[in-house]
């Protein structure tokens, strides 16, 4: 009523105006990556990825071939195209390295070092001359490139989810505590 009686177009002041603002995707690598971690980490036995591109299919045939993901399933909905891909509960850690640098043979000892916790834990994926491959077949081809992403999975983890210790209690337990009741 404010604005009709001072003669402020309501427009103009957005009052009136209904538009929604969507928000535009802008790492289609980053997402797929991040919704696998989190079903991993939730234990699902499957996920839906959308939307998917060459480079995520590319990514995900690198996981597969290293045994970390299971199979998976493409459909086209004439949109964005959508991957139903199984989960084998092996992987702990996934992502994409941003920006993506440059990576030479020479360096590449550097980036195992600061992106994956060991040496012998892991994959380092990059795009090359000779496609998107893993830092093991970039190194036996003699090529650098840009860095992808990464995923790997500890080796401790299997230990702690599949070991169950059961210990008795000792006789020191049933007496009381050397410790004054004050500390």
């Amino acid at each position: 009523r404010c604005v009709q009686e001072t003669g402020i177009n309501a427009e103009y002041m957005g009052i009136y105006q209904s538009r929604e603002q969507k928000m535009v995707l802008m790492n289609v690598l980053s997402n797929c990556l991040k919704a696998i971690v989190n079903a991993e980490r939730a234990g699902k036995r499957q996920v839906l990825l959308r939307p998917v591109n060459k480079i995520v299919i590319k990514f995900l045939r690198i996981m597969q071939k290293k045994k970390f993901v299971g199979e998976f399933e493409i459909v086209d909905d004439r949109r964005g195209k959508k991957i139903v891909l199984d989960l084998l509960g092996r992987l702990n850690k996934c992502g994409v390295y941003s920006p993506r640098f440059d990576i030479t043979i020479k360096g590449m000892d550097r980036i195992m070092d600061y992106v994956l916790p060991s040496r012998q834990i892991g994959y380092i994926v990059l795009t090359t001359t000779y496609g998107i491959l893993d830092h093991e077949e970039a190194v036996k081809k003699q090529t650098g490139g840009k860095i992808l992403g990464f995923f790997y999975q500890l080796k401790n983890s299997l230990i702690h989810k599949s070991c169950l210790l059961y210990t008795s209690p000792s006789p020191r337990d049933q007496r009381g505590s050397r410790m004054p009741s004050s500390a």
